[in-house]
């Protein structure tokens, strides 16, 4: 059943049941005797309550935040309902659940307040996160398809902005060892879906003011204004180690990728065409090391020498072309 059926037949049955327990344990009152006015503004309050906790379940993720919204919300609920319940059946005194249930609306009132800080939380990060993207947004750029950064055309027209404003920063290109194979064995969808991962975690990682691109193919490139070369590098091998340390499960949950990558740094002060060629050129004869991580070697770029093949060779020239093109 959907969820959104499941909670309408949820609060369905316990609007009804409590509805039930008060006729069949209070004394029905007249006619003449019904408060409209507490009936309309009881009543509304419980109906109210319980269109938004149907909208929290059914507009966010499950998870705390949403647990106590909603929680809150059907305890407000059932406490204004057994109010109303009130002004149509006549409760014993020596009863106290009738007590007990109106009780409930003040509960509610703080299980949504402490819902509502742990929401307050929830949202900074959601918020730090999007200020990361926000230069993407500012201009209205084109995303990528997959996974919504920015292209390399974008990264060429940052570059030289940094360089015009006077402090042309760092620049660094991450590669994702053994991608291809991972494609050939867990197919493209699966390999988009990493891709996802991969750019999500890689933002969380980075301050709001660097800019994060996806280069090519499984390449992505991070502009870190106003850091030096020791301090990119740094957050090179920091990026990698969130990369090895990803757990990413495969969609039926049958196996985990292992996960390695490499990276190379280099102040971003060049013409940003020849400054990319020439990054792209080192990436392509990382030093291996000899750690292994479920069969995938382990590269680590940032460490790794500087010495670049000729950019006018046509190894060269097949090597990129055929890097782009993944």
């Amino acid at each position: 059943m959907h969820l959104r059926s499941r909670s309408l037949l949820f609060i369905f049955t316990l609007l009804v049941s409590t509805g039930a327990c008060y006729a069949s344990l209070g004394q029905a009152l007249a006619f003449s005797d019904w408060n409209w006015m507490d009936i309309i503004s009881e009543g509304g309050t419980a109906i109210l309550a319980a269109l938004w906790a149907l909208l929290i379940i059914n507009s966010r993720p499950g998870g705390r935040v949403t647990r106590m919204l909603a929680g809150g919300l059907l305890t407000l609920m059932l406490g204004a309902w057994a109010d109303c319940m009130d002004e149509f059946y006549h409760i014993p005194a020596s009863q106290y659940w009738d007590n007990a249930l109106e009780a409930l609306m003040p509960l509610g009132m703080l299980i949504v307040t402490i819902g509502l800080y742990y929401w307050r939380q929830e949202q900074a990060v959601l918020n730090e996160h999007m200020q990361k993207r926000e230069r993407l947004f500012r201009d209205h750029r084109s995303f990528d398809r997959i996974t919504q950064l920015a292209d390399a055309s974008y990264l060429h027209e940052q570059i030289r902005l940094e360089q015009q404003a006077g402090d042309a920063g760092m620049l660094v290109l991450l590669d994702i060892n053994n991608f291809q194979q991972i494609n050939r064995d867990h197919g493209q969808q699966e390999g988009d879906r990493l891709l996802q991962a991969i750019s999500h975690l890689l933002l969380l990682n980075l301050r709001p003011q660097d800019l994060l691109c996806r280069y090519a193919g499984d390449r992505f490139a991070i502009l870190l204004p106003a850091m030096n070369a020791s301090q990119a590098h740094a957050t090179a091998r920091q990026l990698q180690t969130a990369i090895a340390s990803l757990a990413h499960h495969v969609r039926d949950g049958s196996q985990v990728i292992a996960l390695s990558a490499r990276s190379v740094c280099a102040r971003a002060d060049q013409n940003p065409t020849q400054l990319l060629a020439s990054m792209n050129a080192s990436l392509e004869i990382p030093v291996r090391t000899e750690a292994h991580a479920g069969g995938h070697t382990r590269a680590d770029g940032a460490e790794q020498a500087a010495r670049l093949p000729e950019q006018n060779s046509p190894d060269f020239s097949a090597m990129l072309a055929s890097k782009l093109q993944a």
